[in-house]
């Protein structure tokens, strides 16, 4: 009995050989391949879109999946799988859904992106007959990250440049590159940046990152956006970054010993001027005792009789009268003298 298996067995797998080296050799239809998405570890889809249109049986059938490298995923001879001739890298990851002819592969990895083929034979009497092929495209995504911004801490209160980094993790294909929106109230100012990359050599996703320096106006608030750009169309958004505007720098206090020294010198000033304008003040009202000689010589010299007669009139003035009418009188005498 175990002989008899064992005799099977082989027999299967060599008309599976047989069937993998004739399709081999079979050229496809011209259709172009079904392109189907998945995301990384999760389950992508491999369609085989039989009609039936004989209606028959999984009993009848033999059907199985290979990659672009010719390895099997998946084979049902006779309505039973057959797990010998799948490939290791694929065993316990596949899963058929007989409704609608699809095969599912399961904690998809990027590696797993490229061509599928499917191929479903008719067993016969006489032997298998090809009645059914299809080609379809997996292609493997893993989302990024939402892009983080970092703030580097050598930002000064003096300064207006702002620093700072902002990254992405995790995904897959490679990003088209990454750049930074910087919003004001008025205008929105972006600033790019060369992306630096890096690749997982067992997972193959990417991580990536910018550095950016830029001035940020002091006076307004300001909003600070990191944008990943996959394709063309669609972008990844960070959370916004708010920098409030700076508060204006209040002047240091003045020291009270300076404002008691200044109070001082004001008043010490003031108080000059005030006995500066005085004086000159009283200066001007009280002219001094040779501009009083001068007019009265003026008056002298108008006439000798004038003179006496003031004498006569005013006999008993203050001696500085007196003074001031001698002098007159000397001075008419000499004009006598001069005359004569």
């Amino acid at each position: 009995m175990g002989t008899c298996d064992s005799t099977m067995g082989l027999r299967n797998t060599l008309i599976v050989m047989a069937l993998l080296l004739s399709v081999s050799t079979i050229p496809f239809s011209g259709a172009a391949s079904l392109k189907s998405h998945a995301f990384f570890n999760e389950t992508g889809e491999l369609p085989c879109h039989f009609p039936n249109t004989q209606n028959l049986s999984l009993d009848e059938l033999v059907i199985f999946w290979q990659d672009q490298n010719k390895l099997v995923l998946y084979e049902l001879f006779k309505g039973q799988e057959k797990p010998n001739n799948v490939h290791p890298k694929y065993i316990g990851r596949t899963s058929f859904d007989q409704d609608s002819w699809t095969l599912r592969l399961h904690n998809v990895q990027i590696k797993d992106t490229g061509s599928y083929q499917c191929f479903i034979h008719h067993k016969r009497s006489q032997g298998l007959i090809s009645i059914h092929q299809m080609s379809s495209d997996l292609i493997v995504l893993a989302n990024f990250s939402q892009p983080e911004i970092s703030l580097i801490a050598n930002q000064t209160e003096k300064s207006n440049i702002i620093n700072l980094t902002c990254s992405s993790m995790q995904g897959y294909p490679e990003p088209q590159g990454m750049y930074v929106n910087l919003t004001t109230k008025n205008s929105t100012i972006t600033y790019d940046a060369v992306m630096k990359k890096s690749q997982n050599n067992i997972t193959e996703l990417y991580n990536v990152s910018i550095s950016v320096s830029f001035p940020i106006p002091p006076e307004t608030n300001v909003s600070i956006i990191c944008v990943l750009q996959l394709e063309p169309g669609k972008i990844i958004l960070s959370l916004p970054c708010n920098i409030d505007a700076k508060s204006p720098v209040p002047s240091p206090p003045v020291p009270d010993h300076i404002l008691w020294i200044a109070a001082v010198l004001v008043t010490v000033v003031i108080v000059c001027g005030m006995v500066f304008l005085t004086l000159k003040k009283r200066k001007k009202q009280q002219p001094g005792p040779s501009n009083e000689c001068e007019i009265i010589k003026v008056e002298g010299k108008e006439s000798e009789q004038t003179e006496k007669r003031v004498e006569l009139q005013e006999p008993d003035r203050s001696d500085e009268v007196q003074c001031d009418v001698n002098i007159s009188k000397t001075a008419s005498g000499n004009k006598s003298a001069t005359d004569f």
